[in-house]
């Protein structure tokens, strides 16, 4: 059994403790949160050990992996005492305020050989993954363009008081939002190199932007745009989604589907010249327990069979993660120039 504990008890946490608790090779060793209206409600619940402090929980919990699932501006300090203290670490995204933070976490993790993971879900989306395994194919020929689009009504009125709305937080749509697509750009196309201009602009923000749209350079010199609001209303949940352009066809990926046209017959197995259609459902492996999403369950189930060396620390690991924070990085700068 790997024992766990968690820090952070909201939304995202406590999604990562039910799956937790399900699952066959975890014991859930100690809960955190500073809201003690939170760990009251999980102790009267669970059997969990709860604290308000988590310095006190380490302390007090034997503990193989911590979740760390709150808000960004808490990574550096907390992933790099439980790194210190030669603990697996799975951090919720974005990683790091900082490429430069993120770059001594990464360091630190390799040099320890501990198992380390951000909790970049679209990577465990069946439809995604597919979506790699053709490019990787090399099936599309020679790559022209990519279009990432990523929209949701996050942020729909003035006047909101939480920490996605304060940059200081880790808040605002790049960071928090469009951090998303950049790295499932960067998982399929590879790392982003340079960003030739970028748009961020306010909806109903005061200190942050609720839209970005930016002109993307990759290391392999591909081009493309990025494109993310976290303030349109007519959608009911986050849409994240990936369309590559090539010179033996065109893929437009989301989370439920994948359409992929060919122009020629040299094709996957089980597609054809012509337009394809491929449903997450046909593209999905069942989980032991499943919350919002398969993929939620198959992130977690990868983070401790990795723990087991039953599979490499290659998906989501801090590097990638730090590729996605030096990207928001370039974006930044971007503006500014």
């Amino acid at each position: 059994m790997i024992d766990v504990a968690l820090i952070g008890a909201g939304k995202m946490g406590i999604s990562h403790l039910s799956i937790l608790g399900a699952h066959p090779d975890v014991r859930v060793t100690g809960v955190s949160d500073t809201s003690k209206l939170v760990t009251d409600v999980i102790k009267k619940f669970t059997k969990f050990p709860c604290y308000q402090d988590y310095e006190q929980m380490l302390n007090e919990v034997k503990a193989d992996a911590v979740f760390v699932a709150v808000p960004t501006k808490f990574h550096a300090p907390m992933v790099k005492r439980l790194l210190t203290e030669n603990k697996h670490v799975f951090a919720e995204k974005p990683f790091c305020l900082t490429a430069e933070e993120g770059k001594e976490l990464v360091e630190l993790a390799e040099g320890k050989n501990l198992v380390n993971q951000v909790g970049y879900h679209n990577k465990f989306v069946g439809t995604f993954r597919e979506l790699k395994k053709i490019v990787d194919g090399g099936y599309l020929g020679k790559l022209f363009h990519f279009t990432g689009e990523v929209t949701g009504p996050v942020v729909t009125k003035p006047k909101q008081d939480n920490w996605r709305v304060d940059p200081a937080e880790g808040g605002g749509c790049l960071m928090d939002y469009a951090s998303h697509i950049l790295d499932l750009i960067i998982y399929t196309l590879g790392p982003v190199e340079s960003v030739k201009g970028s748009l961020l602009k306010p909806i109903y923000s005061s200190k942050v932007e609720d839209s970005v749209y930016s002109l993307l350079e990759l290391s392999s010199k591909l081009s493309g745009v990025l494109l993310a609001n976290w303030s349109d209303v007519t959608y009911r949940k986050m849409s994240t989604s990936l369309t590559i352009q090539g010179s033996n066809g065109k893929i437009i990926c989301d989370a439920n589907e994948l359409k992929v046209f060919f122009n020629t017959s040299d094709v996957p197995q089980d597609y054809s010249r012509g337009w394809n259609v491929r449903y997450v459902t046909d593209l999905t492996d069942e989980v032991d327990f499943y919350l919002r999403g398969e993929e939620y369950s198959s992130q977690i189930d990868y983070f401790i069979k990795a723990i087991q060396k039953e599979v490499p620390n290659t998906v989501n690991n801090f590097k990638s993660a730090w590729q996605t924070d030096k990207a928001i990085s370039l974006i930044k700068h971007s503006i500014t120039e």
